[in-house]
């Protein structure tokens, strides 16, 4: 199955004032984006000393402004708030944006910000599975009238969630391990997404779903592969190629890691090709952020160049 491609973007979080979030949110939503995204921290990344939104309360606010975009996380971990009254959280904004909500899970993985606000930080191995409970319970009080579950991490007792989300929120389930995490996609993701870490595997681990999905009876094909990334685009490559190392230095090996070889930057033609190559490896989904001081910029030149290829 080919799914068409979908462009999200990134929205401004981090040492950024809400009068910025909320102009490139009405832009985003005006250029026709598919989705808007924030990253879920407590802490600034990489420095906790960052000022940085909480993911939940930007996106509510997003909702109540705009009318078109999906909103979601990259990626919301089990134990900063209890599942059950995440549940809840994000059934009300479902509501408020009148059914557009996604939600991001992933395990987590920067401990300061953990043991800084008195959050749980156990061993990966159980990080994955209160990951997995968290997935369970989010599912069935967003479908079931009353529910009772008992985990090694999280329990309810008899739980009710009312008013029930407009839709049964999608699911992205965000991580590279080929074994664990994509048991766990495999079992209730709608939506698996690979890291930027991770962008110069893409097939790799594109094969490695595929055969976890095998293993848990689960319809590949039933899961939409995305793809975090950061674009690079200009009117032309000289431009490009001088941002490209900018990106390269500030987004280091984390975000940036394999940009030029693998990555997605250029001219709007050089774009386009590059998206076409994760294309092919299966990608349909691609959660952007723009590199720019005022990310609109790109995202004009994107949204006005590139995207009518793809639609």
């Amino acid at each position: 199955m080919t799914r068409p491609a979908r462009f999200g973007v990134t929205l401004p979080q981090i040492k950024r004032g809400w009068p910025e979030a909320r102009e490139a949110a009405l832009e985003f939503d005006r250029l026709g984006y598919d989705s808007v995204w924030v990253c879920d921290h407590l802490y600034g990344v990489p420095l906790p000393t960052l000022p940085i939104f909480e993911a939940w309360s930007e996106l509510a606010a997003v909702a109540a402004i705009t009318e078109h975009v999906q909103l979601g996380t990259l990626v919301t971990p089990p134990f900063f708030r209890n599942p059950a009254v995440l549940a809840k959280q994000i059934a009300t904004i479902d509501h408020i944006s009148n059914g557009r909500t996604i939600v991001g899970l992933g395990a987590g993985w920067f401990e300061s910000e953990f043991k800084g606000y008195g959050c749980t930080f156990p061993s990966l191995r159980e990080r994955m599975r209160a990951l997995d409970e968290a997935a369970e319970i989010l599912k069935r009080m967003w479908t079931q009238d009353k529910v009772t579950f008992h985990g090694q991490h999280f329990s309810v007792e008899d739980v009710l969630c009312e008013p029930k989300p407009l839709r049964r929120p999608p699911i992205l389930i965000g991580g590279g391990g080929e074994r664990v995490l994509m048991g766990i996609v495999a079992r209730s993701a709608d939506i698996w997404n690979n890291l930027a870490v991770f962008q110069h595997q893409l097939g790799e681990k594109v094969e490695a779903l595929r055969r976890r999905c095998d293993d848990f009876g689960r319809d590949f094909e039933s899961i939409e592969v995305s793809q975090q990334c950061i674009v690079v685009i200009a009117e032309d490559e000289a431009r490009a190629r001088a941002s490209l190392e900018k990106a390269k230095k500030i987004y280091g090996g984390h975000m940036g890691a394999a940009l030029e070889e693998h990555g997605i930057w250029g001219a709007p033609d050089a774009v386009i090709e590059k998206i076409e190559r994760h294309r092919k490896l299966g990608c349909s989904l691609f959660c952007i952020e723009f590199f720019g001081r005022d990310t609109r910029v790109p995202a004009r030149l994107f949204a006005d160049k590139v995207m009518p290829a793809f639609h």
